[in-house]
């Protein structure tokens, strides 16, 4: 299994309007092959900050989630709502 940690530090005030704009692609990606979890949380101590917690079967699932064009299109969002990201990736 791979698990992956997605820190968003969201641009001043964004954090929910992201969020926002983000939930459609995820219900879309919970539905890929591979995945087992997909969910998102709050940070109490940083009201910019969303953490995203990723879980795939294998690494095959993974790159065919990262291949897929509704994928590539969080760029746009990034872009627009997240100042930067942080990326952690562990196998399990």
């Amino acid at each position: 299994m791979i698990v992956i940690n997605v820190y968003y530090d969201c641009k001043p005030g964004k954090r929910r309007e992201f969020y926002e704009s983000i939930l459609p692609k995820a219900e879309y990606f919970r539905q890929e092959a591979g995945n087992i979890q997909y969910a998102y949380f709050d940070a109490i101590e940083d009201d910019n900050r969303l953490l995203l917690v990723e879980k795939w079967a294998d690494e095959e699932s993974l790159k065919s989630h990262a291949s897929t064009d509704i994928f590539k299109s969080l760029g746009e969002l990034k872009e627009k709502y997240v100042d930067n990201v942080v990326l952690e990736k562990f196998d399990s």
